[in-house]
């Protein structure tokens, strides 16, 4: 599990209408607040420490993107009834990441030997930022239309990719959840967009798939499903082995483990059942609460 996050910093990535220029205001702030002795060219991101969080809220190492494609665009928005003209996912996803990480790999005589990009995050470059994209809309239909709109930061080489039987590691990683069509997520080649394999069904042969990081870095899968236990009271022994099971099978493979749906209230019930699955090894904290579980 990675250090803690600091809060203190916006991360550039927030989900509002104008979040490019939202991101250049805070990079022309940094620069202006600041003599030029004392600034550095991935400055926009000092301080903040990643940790190993998953969240709707575009503040730490992993975040998430609902996407609909709506007459040739695609559109951000937990409901269809959320989404608005200049909510788009390149707007508010590929713009912003493209210019801030523009921002952390900068083109000069210092940089010139340098062969694999810097992430977001100035105090661990090397951590590429998870960015799932749940498909709202139909899978097949939707796919190419997120795999055009990546094309900026895939020119770039700033997407993780597999191509000729050897991953490469890059500044981001997309992952494709909700309605990722599996198959043609199998038949990407050169792969740079992955899929969220399911947690409790890396070991069922009907699925005739083999789980490792080249097709899903991340497994993932419903906690009250999977699990159930609320965080009150004692977990059953059987719930315990569900997650020690999963997690386990997810290791095996290679593959990250994230358990979604897990209980927000009361918050003693919530510290329970992150407690329990961080110290089995689940490799995200699944939160909304950025500031509970940047702290926990």
């Amino acid at each position: 599990m990675l250090a803690a996050i600091s809060l203190s910093m916006i991360l550039a990535l927030p989900l509002l209408v104008n979040a490019k220029a939202t991101v250049n205001n805070q990079i022309a702030s940094l620069e202006s607040s600041n003599s030029p002795l004392l600034r550095y060219p991935t400055q926009f991101t000092q301080n903040i420490v990643p940790k190993a969080i998953h969240s709707h809220n575009d503040c730490v190492a992993s975040v998430e993107a609902d996407v609909w494609l709506v007459n040739g665009t695609l559109f951000i928005g937990h409901e269809e009834g959320a989404l608005t003209p200049a909510r788009t996912f390149t707007s508010l996803y590929v713009e912003p990441l493209l210019n801030i990480l523009n921002g952390q790999n900068p083109k000069d005589s210092f940089t010139v030997g340098q062969t694999t990009p810097n992430g977001v995050f100035d105090t661990s470059g090397g951590t590429p930022l998870q960015l799932l994209v749940d498909v709202k809309t139909d899978g097949a239909q939707t796919l190419p239309f997120i795999l055009k709109d990546l094309q900026p930061l895939r020119e770039a080489g700033l997407l993780t990719t597999f191509a000729n039987e050897v991953l490469t590691q890059s500044a981001v990683t997309v992952v494709g959840t909700g309605n990722s069509p599996l198959d043609l997520v199998k038949e990407l080649s050169p792969r740079d967009y992955f899929f969220d394999a399911p947690l409790t069904q890396l070991t069922d042969p009907s699925l005739n798939t083999t789980w490792d990081p080249t097709l899903s870095p991340l497994a993932s899968t419903d906690y009250e499903v999977a699990v159930g236990w609320s965080g009150i009271g004692n977990i059953s022994e059987a719930q315990l082995a569900n997650i020690t099971k999963f997690v386990g099978d997810a290791h095996e493979r290679g593959i990250a483990a994230r358990f979604w749906d897990t209980p927000g209230w009361p918050i003693n019930a919530r510290n329970s059942v992150w407690t329990v699955l961080m110290n089995n090894g689940a490799d995200w904290l699944n939160a909304d609460d950025l500031e509970a579980a940047s702290e926990f």
